[in-house]
């Protein structure tokens, strides 16, 4: 069995022997309890200057492999989202690109017969996101002129989704929070973007843990009111409203507001944390999924999802409980960096060809703490090569100094 050491916390090392992979079946029926995307990371070319500020320059092949990787175990791709380092490291243009590239590449599925994805759309597979990061908000308006500047940049990110193919994802907007001065000033730019799109959206409330630039988000910094301002949107335009993604990592208030939601309006928890027990249900109501998380564990949740499909939900509930460990960790604060557990999970799965992330994210954890990613992977049964991962993993820790 295949060991190595491990630093430790306090500063030692220790052996660790690895458990060993898993297989995990690729589903051969499209999955139908649960509506589920994975938000993918992007990669990035090895040699590019992969530095702060420098523009994205994306590794196309291993980043659109990424997404039929996700495909091919059922699950429906969210992109150009924050995992995808909008607002950290992806600029407008990069994400321009990889919206339409990530279109095509979806239609290609689409027209494939894959079992998995059989009778499915171009809007089931993918989901991006639509925002403002065009914007400098340094030098944004205030009042009346700000609110246009961020409406139009959502109108122009939109369109730019809308030709691509995929489903839109309004997300929170940086801009937005800058210039509202309360929840009047959201309501007026939601409901006018919700009036002018021809399809149902997904709406994006995104917490400050992951993003502090959204404090007051919806209008105010009390979670109760915010969330009154954000259903009577909601209740106002549920024929444009396909589901809400709500990332705030509280439990009892997506059980609450799940339970509220106009019929026909779906729940995408974004709870890295606590995905388990919100997919699982509380028999009465169940969230759908569109989780960062999902872009790491992948083949487990297909699996845990086809025995939803199957009426196990007790064997389906053990395997995402299986995973919630590796998540708590992934995502452990500061949670805006949990997307560099994600890409080290890819590289050592042998998903990309060097662990590096634009605009330098890859420094965004320490050794100690990839370290556990790597271990909490492997109990998990996430190592589909584990001689592979060990390799990898040994030769980081190395080259950083640990065993030197």
């Amino acid at each position: 069995m295949t060991s190595l050491i491990l630093p430790t916390h306090d500063g030692g090392t220790r052996e660790y022997r690895l458990q060993g992979g898993v297989s995990w079946a690729r589903p051969t029926a499209p999955l139908t309890s649960r509506r589920t995307y994975a938000a993918a990371h992007v990669i990035p070319e090895v040699l590019a200057d992969n530095t702060p500020g420098a523009p994205a320059s994306l590794d196309w092949d291993a980043t659109l492999a990424y997404r039929h990787e996700l495909w091919s175990y059922g699950l429906g791709v969210a992109d150009a989202m924050d995992t995808a380092q909008r607002g950290m490291g992806l600029d407008w243009a990069a994400t321009q690109q990889l919206i339409k590239r990530t279109g095509v590449e979806a239609a290609s599925v689409v027209s494939s017969g894959n079992a998995a994805t059989a009778g499915k759309t171009v809007r089931d597979l993918v989901s991006c996101g639509a925002g403002t990061d065009q914007l400098d908000i340094a030098t944004l308006p205030t009042g009346e002129a700000g609110l246009t500047a961020v409406l139009e940049a959502y109108r122009e990110q939109i369109a730019v989704v809308s030709e691509a193919g995929p489903k839109v994802i309004l997300m929170a907007s940086r801009a937005l929070a800058r210039v509202a001065t309360g929840p009047e000033d959201y309501l007026k730019v939601y409901s006018t973007l919700l009036q002018e799109v021809d399809q149902p959206v997904i709406l994006h409330w995104l917490g400050t843990m992951f993003d502090p630039a959204l404090a007051g988000y919806w209008g105010s910094d009390d979670v109760a009111q915010a969330t009154e301002t954000f259903l009577s949107l909601i209740r106002d335009n549920a024929d444009k409203v396909d589901g809400v993604k709500v990332s705030l990592l509280d439990a009892s208030h997506e059980v609450a507001l799940r339970a509220v939601l106009p019929e026909g309006v779906r729940l995408y928890t974004g709870d890295d944390f606590n995905y388990p027990e919100l997919i699982d249900g509380d028999g009465s109501h169940h969230s759908d999924a569109l989780l960062g998380i999902f872009a790491a564990i992948y083949p487990a949740a297909s699996v845990a999802l086809q025995h939803y499909d199957a009426g196990k939900a007790a064997e389906a509930r053990a395997i995402l409980d299986s995973t919630r460990e590796l998540g708590k960790h992934i995502f452990s604060a500061p949670t805006f960096y949990y997307k560099t557990g994600i890409a080290f999970m890819s590289w050592l799965n042998g998903n990309q060809p060097g662990f590096q992330m634009v605009g330098g994210l890859h420094s965004g954890r320490s050794v100690c703490h990839l370290a556990k990613t790597f271990e909490l992977a492997d109990q998990a049964g996430l190592l589909k090569d584990p001689a592979l991962a060990a390799f990898r993993m040994s030769d980081y820790l190395r080259i950083n100094g640990v065993g030197v």
